[in-house]
Parts: structure tokens; C-alpha cells; sequence
């Protein structure tokens, strides 16, 4: 495996997670409970990697660190929002620990971004 291979792609990870978020709330039922849930879990979880994209892009080193700190947010608003489908749709509660895990780590990464910045001030 090439050098290229090996490298860690968080833009492709966080996109990655989002299409899954999708695909994860297509199969829901929709209810007067779910569909509020649903809604901000779609937004949480696909704002993810559009802000890393912007983070990627930024045009100041405090533009980074904003835009990663709005990552952290969201996926840790993500795994909220997967508690509490887990709850409400019981069925799905197993791909709503998935996915959770994967929210954990992209908080857990972004917290790491954001620890390295602050030390490199």
C-alpha cells in the first residue's frame, strides 16, 4: 500500500458518516415523535463535513480553529440526537450504536485538532 493509501482522509470519513446518517434516517419509521428527532439528526450529522471542508479551506488559523470547534459541536449534538432515536425507534437502537461510535470518534478527533492548535499558539 502506497503512502497515499495509508493517509488518514477526514474529509472522506466525515462524508462518509454523513451519507451513513442519511441512509440511517431513511430507514426510520416517521412519526409526530421520530420526525423532529430525525430532522436534527440530519442536520447535525451532515454539517460535520461540510464544516471540516470549510476548516480544510479556512482563511486564517482562527478561522480553523472556529470552524473545527463547530465540528466537535455538531458531532457531539449527533450523538444526542442518536441517543435519543435509540429510544424512540428501539428496533434501529444497534445502527444507532454504530453510529454513535463513529460520532464519539469524530468528537474524540476534533478534540484532538483543536488541543494541538491551542498548543501550537
Amino acid at each position: 500500500m502506497t503512502n497515499e493509501k495509508q493517509k488518514f482522509d477526514l474529509e472522506e470519513r466525515t462524508a462518509k458518516f454523513g451519507e451513513s446518517i442519511i441512509k440511517f434516517c431513511n430507514k426510520l419509521p416517521k412519526n409526530s415523535v421520530t420526525l423532529p428527532i430525525i430532522n436534527q439528526l440530519i442536520k447535525s450529522g451532515t454539517s460535520i463535513g461540510a464544516n471540516y471542508c470549510e476548516a480544510d479551506d479556512a482563511e486564517s488559523r482562527k478561522d480553523f480553529k472556529h470552524k473545527i470547534g463547530i465540528c466537535k459541536k455538531e458531532s457531539r449534538e449527533t450523538k444526542h440526537w442518536l441517543r435519543m432515536i435509540a429510544i424512540a425507534c428501539e428496533d434501529y437502537k444497534e445502527e444507532a450504536r454504530t453510529n454513535w461510535k463513529e460520532a464519539k470518534e469524530l468528537n474524540l478527533i476534533f478534540n484532538a485538532i483543536i488541543n494541538s492548535t491551542n498548543k501550537n499558539n
